[in-house]
């Protein structure tokens, strides 16, 4: 059984250049959360690995972080999914901690945490950094272009990513075709 991971904002939900700071600023990207409950009927395990800074920034609290995942699995349930974890970096970008992607620190702990080796993992993010990180921890790097994606599509292939779907939805059909 193969493991994706999933970045948060901008693969699952739409991003935010402020955060998404409570619930109800949570919306799903249309077709995610059908993509993930379709990755989970294929048998893969799916976890998201997420940077929330704003945790470090006293932006959003940890309560109203839970909150948000809350409504997010919640919304998954009813569309067929689930996610088997959820993995947060709350530290600042200037504590340079091992867990902030473009650092593979978050990406390791899934991997090890629910069984899988990198081989057999997939991470599907939507910036340069996410695609730094999974590169770092040697699984396979895919990119869409929701988010923040398109903006970044040209230094990710740069790096030398080459599966670049344009959501969450396309890189599952693929995902599921392989």
């Amino acid at each position: 059984m193969p493991l994706v991971l999933l970045d948060r904002d901008g693969v699952i939900n739409e991003d935010s250049p402020s955060y998404i700071k409570s619930p109800s600023e949570w919306l799903p990207i249309h077709g995610s959360l059908a993509a993930i409950a379709r990755l989970n009927r294929a048998g893969s395990a799916v976890a998201i690995c997420s940077n929330q800074a704003a945790v470090a920034h006293g932006i959003l609290s940890i309560e109203t972080l839970s909150a948000i995942h809350e409504l997010m699995r919640s919304q998954m349930a009813q569309s067929g999914g689930h996610v088997d974890a959820i993995f947060c970096c709350t530290h600042a970008p200037d504590e340079n901690c091992g867990c902030r992607k473009p650092a593979p620190g978050l990406l390791t702990r899934a991997m090890l945490e629910l069984n899988h080796s990198p081989e057999h993992t997939t991470f599907v993010g939507d910036s340069l950094r996410d695609m730094q990180a999974a590169l770092a921890a040697n699984c396979l790097p895919v990119l869409v272009r929701t988010g923040n994606g398109a903006r970044s599509e040209d230094s990710a292939r740069e790096i030398g990513v080459n599966l670049v779907f344009d959501d969450l939805a396309a890189a599952t059909d693929w995902l599921l075709r392989r």
